[in-house]
């Protein structure tokens, strides 16, 4: 990877990060770096790299983290608005990196993701990564913990496959059969997953129900109660601070457990 700053002309938001660009099974995206210590993935919800997102993963970035943003859609820095959301959730359907509708599926993304966090985890060490994902990739962190070296994932509003037409589809975890089993050891294995959702988020689906299912005590769910019909985005858009507050604490107790408590 050869890595190049982000100049303010790019992007006030990004400004200090260091843009590269990441191949792997057969996809490649620029990702932009910033920190130190363990890796955590921040994976951009609809429609990119918003500056809420970039605020989110600064937070991550001071509380004493390597964190990568993988820029999988949109144009990093820009504001969201009713266009470019439906601009990136037409780039999102076509693509064949992200399965949005069946069921029982990886996205193949996700085998880049866990690519990526190798690739960092290899670099600057530590007893292992998280990854946080948010609405369409809400899901994918829970993908990444096939690799036994993923410890903290969250999922943020996790809405793929779209929870539209059959209604398995608002149940379905975006995972194979065999990764789905793979993730069912993990949390036997004592791998927590957190989850976070608006409880009048409809775009949610009954995942959180299948999470609770499958993964029992493992599954960390914080539901909060829906001020509105558009609450969704808990970390960015409709930022709950307590919620926050709390991805950032589970990033440290699982990566960093050394650090005081905050």
């Amino acid at each position: 990877m050869t890595s190049e700053n982000v100049a303010m002309s790019e992007t006030d938001v990004l400004h200090g990060w260091d843009r590269s660009e990441f191949s792997s099974a057969g996809i490649t995206h620029d990702v932009y770096r910033r920190g130190s210590g363990p890796a955590v993935v921040v994976i951009h919800e609809i429609p990119g790299i918003t500056p809420k997102v970039a605020q989110f993963a600064e937070e991550v970035v001071e509380r004493g983290f390597t964190v990568v943003l993988p820029d999988l859609v949109g144009t990093p820095g820009k504001e969201p608005s009713q266009g470019y959301l439906a601009t990136s959730m037409l780039k999102i359907c076509v693509a064949r990196e992200f399965t949005t509708m069946a069921l029982n599926k990886t996205s193949p993304v996700i085998a880049w993701l866990r690519a990526l966090a190798r690739n960092l985890h290899a670099e600057v060490g530590g007893v292992g990564v998280g990854a946080v994902g948010m609405c369409f990739s809400g899901g994918f962190a829970l993908g990444m913990m096939v690799d036994d070296i993923m410890l903290a994932p969250v999922l943020s509003q996790p809405s793929m496959p779209f929870a539209v037409g059959k209604k398995a589809r608002g149940a379905d975890l975006n995972l194979s059969p065999d990764d789905e089993a793979a993730v069912i050891q993990r949390a036997v294995d004592g791998c927590q997953v957190l989850g976070l959702r608006f409880t009048g988020d409809k775009l949610v689906g009954d995942r959180f129900a299948t999470l609770r299912e499958k993964l029992g005590d493992a599954f960390i769910a914080v539901e909060l109660p829906s001020a509105n019909k558009d609450d969704h985005s808990v970390l960015t858009e409709q930022r709950n601070e307590a919620s926050v507050q709390q991805v950032l604490d589970f990033f440290v107790e699982k990566l960093r457990p050394e650090a005081p408590a905050s």
